[in-house]
């Protein structure tokens, strides 16, 4: 498979207060969206598996993120959309100065991921930058909780783009693409209301705890990437074919075709998230809140409920609380979080009745008790029925000792409800020896 570069002319210019050495714009364009092609010294070519972000386009990335209500571009930035060229010793010096414990070297296929960033990926990039301005703060806290470098802060950069609702081809979820046993395993919900794998701070403390683990398997922060994608069982098999060696790059022709992509990704998504600005890209910037608290609810609300009451943009609570799958909170199962603007938490507490009862009937429709059609009656049977209604209109009990409206009820083929309109009952309270009318 042949790549076909080409190179435009640029001028010098200024990128955040430094001028940046620009002498060629370079596009990569490939036949093959899916892979990476490599040519190694005797010219055989290997093609390497793009991870499942990369292969995003922006129209899809802004429709998923509800990025047109909360992402836009930054107008004030005059920097030209063109990517400059580096020699290799560049990417070497500032892949080196990047302060990390984890290594990021330089090499063929880690350049082949930056240029992919830098050209075709550049928009995502540049939304990935205006979101991160949201999700970075909830990474590093989690990932400080478990010690864990927090250079994997991007590691969700390679996952998902950053996208809570992104879902792959074989059903890993989230920002961290927790697969559901996986997910379920480090504590995250799933069911129909709800998944925890897309709530960013839930997700974000089990994926800091699941590299933790990780790590402590096989004492190198490469490999627990390696196995974060591929599964400890998938790495530990590469090590024992490469004669027991435990470094990345030496299991690396071992390795699953789209794990052999995954490190050079990640590394890719530092150095861009870096370095951003010398390779000419504006951050979007961002509506969502950066300072958010969450309040707990033990009754089912509706995400619209919330966010009419509180006067704010519903596609803004949605996207902030990506978890409920259907914007319905089901507090009555146990109590469950929402993630609000942290200036209006007290406004929350202070109007939470309001919140429960705006359109409760029209948005919380599930019904607790219903009553069952009769089947209509034929012609012939509707002597009988009558006088078989007349014989039941009417019709009293005793109550005995110990009675409940729900045992009585149950006994004489009817309801609690209908027993207390029948009876004029407001509450559960009935004497024993007293009548009590079942028709």
């Amino acid at each position: 498979m042949n790549i076909i570069k080409k190179y435009i002319l640029a001028t010098a210019m200024l990128c955040g207060g430094f001028y940046a050495p620009l002498t060629a714009q370079v596009i990569y364009e490939e036949e093959d969206e899916k892979n990476v092609v490599i040519e190694d010294e005797d010219g055989d070519e290997e093609q390497i598996a793009v991870p499942e972000s990369m292969l995003q386009n922006i129209d899809s990335l802004l429709l998923q993120y509800h990025a047109k209500t909360y992402l836009k571009i930054d107008e004030n930035c005059n920097m030209r959309d063109i990517n400059p060229y580096f020699a290799p010793e560049v990417y070497i010096e500032r892949l080196s100065r990047m302060p990390t414990i984890i290594e990021m070297p330089y090499n063929d296929i880690v350049q082949k991921f930056i240029d992919r960033y830098a050209t075709k990926l550049r928009k995502s990039v540049s939304l990935m930058l205006g979101a991160s301005n949201f999700y970075m703060p909830v990474f590093e806290q989690a990932l400080e909780a478990y010690n864990v470098p927090l250079e994997l802060r991007y590691l969700p950069i390679i996952e998902s783009a950053l996208n809570p609702q992104a879902v792959s081809r074989v059903g890993a979820t989230g920002v961290w693409q927790f697969m559901l046993e996986t997910g379920r395993q480090y504590g995250l919900t799933v069911n129909t209301l709800v998944d925890e794998r897309r709530d960013p701070v839930k997700a974000s403390y089990a994926a800091a705890r699941y590299l933790h683990d990780l790590y402590n398997i096989f004492g190198d922060w490469t490999l627990a990437i390696a196995a974060y994608n591929a599964g400890p069982e998938n790495i530990n098999k590469a090590i024992k074919r490469a004669g027991g060696v435990t470094d990345y790059w030496k299991i690396y022709p071992y390795l699953p075709k789209e794990t052999r992509g995954y490190v050079p990704g990640f590394i890719a998504a530092n150095y861009i998230m870096t370095y951003y600005c010398e390779h000419n890209i504006c951050p979007m910037t961002t509506t969502l809140p950066v300072k958010t608290d969450t309040i707990m609810v033990n009754r089912d609300v509706h995400l619209q409920q919330v966010a009419a009451v509180l006067q704010m943009d519903l596609e803004q609570l949605k996207a902030i609380n990506p978890q409920y799958r259907y914007d319905v909170v089901n507090g009555s199962t146990q109590p469950s979080p929402i993630r609000l603007p942290q200036r209006l938490v007290n406004t929350f507490l202070e109007r939470e009745d309001s919140i429960y009862a705006y359109q409760r009937e029209s948005l919380l429709t599930k019904r607790d008790v219903v009553d069952v059609a009769e089947a209509p009656k034929t012609t012939a049977s509707k002597k009988k029925g009558k006088k078989s209604r007349k014989a039941r209109s009417g019709r009293s009990v005793t109550i005995r000792q110990g009675d409940t409206l729900s045992e009585i009820a149950k006994r004489n083929g009817t309801t609690v409800a209908k027993l207390r309109k029948l009876n004029g009952i407001s509450g559960n309270n009935i004497r024993a020896g007293k009548k009590i009318k079942v028709r």
